[in-house]
């Protein structure tokens, strides 16, 4: 059984600023695919004008996150680069297709419809699989 002490267990902090950016994206892009969802089945315009808010906010917190995660690409010690790179590069993919998402959300309403769904519900899976990599790579590592 590893302990706190014992050498088998070590914990790289996640720094609380980067842990709080890093909430950020998954819920708002999360946001505006349940948007999408629901323009998709009503057709009221209000709901692709939620969704483009939502992803605007998903942009703007994750851009933050992926400066962040650069600066730890940098700074990780070669065992930890491989993990480093993925989290950075699925950061990059999510800000990427968020916002050629926001570009189809600027388009008018009618025509958003399904690739703004499409993109809403990748740019989430990308935001989900980021934010797991982020916070679970600070988390215990060794075998017991």
């Amino acid at each position: 059984m590893a302990t706190l002490a014992g050498p088998s267990f070590r914990r790289s902090p996640l720094h609380p600023l980067h842990a709080l950016l890093l909430a950020f994206p998954f819920p708002l892009f999360l946001g505006a695919l349940l948007s999408d969802l629901a323009y998709f089945q009503t057709f009221h315009i209000q709901w692709a004008n939620f969704s483009s808010w939502l992803i605007a906010g998903g942009l703007l917190g994750s851009v933050w996150v992926v400066a962040w995660a650069l600066v730890d690409l940098a700074r990780s010690l070669r065992p930890e680069r491989a993990r480093a790179a993925i989290y950075f590069a699925l950061l990059v993919a999510m800000w990427g297709l968020g916002f050629v998402n926001a570009l189809v959300h600027a388009m008018d309403a009618w025509a958003t419809m399904p690739r703004g769904l499409y993109l809403s519900a990748l740019t989430t899976l990308l935001a989900l699989l980021a934010t797991w990599i982020g916070y679970s790579r600070h988390a215990q590592t060794g075998a017991a």
